[in-house]
């Protein structure tokens, strides 16, 4: 293993994944902590945790140990993924975690950047946007979990941090400036050759971390690339939608799917065992060929109202609870094929179906590849999609593409 990566949630991991495949680089992914020794064959090898919203001494032990696991497997570098929003909060935990690897590493500073120009994440002079919006003005400000009221992401980062945050500005690169010195530093990108810029020029005493983007140019530098690719598996057709996301392009995506698929919403205030089942009836009563949309995804206002009845914690674990459980069901009618929106939605799914590490697939669109998994005896795919990412036709042309492929 060449290159070793954490990432702080599930859908996160596999846009990573799905990245870094376009090399031709071998990439195995890992959902949870892995419990057997490194695959020393594997190009590239990812750790996929819960740990964007865990507190900050479980999100720094957990992703310790997955520094220690990698290195172990003999990870020549290691990359630390969060979310192109940088989705956190005063406390964490991107920064706590950054600092806990950097020491492990025996790194002296730590690079970020969340830029991600494909998916329209830019960050200049330190602030971050989402297409041409400042982060605090997009719809991020109102996310169930993690809202972002700040687009400054130095001031975002130095409550979390316990040494001086600076900015690598765009201008200072271009002009060859010397490295920053601040212990913590936000680098500027607003296309990918300034990402590829910072692979290249980031010194190796340097912890990189960011989104999926700066990870790319990754393994050229390293010499993992490759021109060969292997074909994906086939896997049987029978498929279900899992929309646990409130993001507003998912709220699209599900708008128009529901328009011409049956579709089933869930409720935190109203779930409980009786409604599950209730669900899972309504799967059964389908054709085999119909393709059911599931969903929790709600406005921003009903989101609020369903927390402020049972608790942020609380309605968030109801609906993943919810999930897992008609995902196991659907699982058992034959279902192979799962497309899932939201990060911890695909956290509850992949756990459910006792999936551990996956291959990568072809994409669906950049940020969101089709993964495959035999831990089941057979192959499942699953399509594993950030909230923010995808056009509203998303979850069409998931089952397009894997019917293509």
């Amino acid at each position: 293993m060449k290159l070793g990566c954490i990432a702080d949630d599930f859908t996160g991991a596999t846009d990573l994944a799905g990245l870094l495949r376009r090399s031709g680089a071998s990439v195995k992914l890992h959902f949870g902590l892995p419990t057997k020794p490194s695959d020393t064959l594997t190009d590239i090898e990812i750790v996929a945790l819960k740990c964007r919203t865990e507190s900050v001494e479980k999100a720094v032990e957990d992703c310790s140990l997955a520094a220690h696991w990698l290195i172990a497997g003999g990870a020549a570098q290691v990359y630390w993924k969060y979310c192109s929003t940088f989705d956190s909060t005063d406390t964490g935990n991107i920064g706590p975690v950054a600092e806990a690897i950097m020491a492990i590493t025996r790194q002296d500073q730590v690079l970020y950047c969340p830029a991600f120009p494909e998916n329209g994440r830019s960050v200049f002079m330190g602030h971050l946007f989402v297409g041409n919006q400042l982060l605090n003005e997009s719809s991020m400000k109102d996310h169930p979990l993690t809202p972002m009221a700040d687009a400054n992401l130095a001031r975002i980062l130095a409550p979390q941090v316990k040494a001086p945050v600076g900015i690598w500005s765009r201008i200072a690169q271009k002009n060859r400036s010397a490295f920053p010195q601040e212990t913590h530093i936000i680098g500027d990108a607003v296309e990918l050759l300034d990402l590829e810029f910072l692979a290249k020029n980031t010194p190796s005493s340097v912890l990189l971390t960011g989104g999926s983007a700066l990870a790319m140019p990754l393994p050229g530098i390293l010499g993992i690339a490759s021109t060969e690719k292997s074909a994906d598996p086939r896997v049987q057709d029978r498929a279900v939608i899992l929309s646990g996301s409130c993001s507003h392009m998912t709220q699209q995506q599900v708008d128009l799917y529901r328009q011409k698929h049956p579709s089933y919403q869930i409720k935190p205030e109203t779930i409980d065992s009786e409604e599950v089942d209730a669900c899972i009836s309504w799967m059964k009563s389908l054709p085999s060929t119909a393709v059911p949309l599931i969903y929790a995804t709600a406005s921003p206002d009903s989101v609020k109202a369903s927390q402020a009845a049972l608790g942020v914690a609380k309605a968030g674990e109801m609906i993943e609870d919810a999930m897992a459980g008609i995902a196991s069901a659907a699982h058992q009618l034959g279902t192979r094929r799962f497309v899932v929106a939201g990060g911890e939605t695909s956290g509850a799914v992949t756990q459910a179906l006792g999936i551990n590490e996956v291959i990568i697939g072809r994409e669906i669109c950049p940020g969101v590849p089709w993964v495959f998994s035999a831990a089941s005896g057979d192959s499942v795919a699953l399509a594993l999609k950030s909230g923010n990412f995808g056009t509203p036709n998303f979850f069409s042309d998931a089952l397009t593409i894997l019917e293509k492929a």
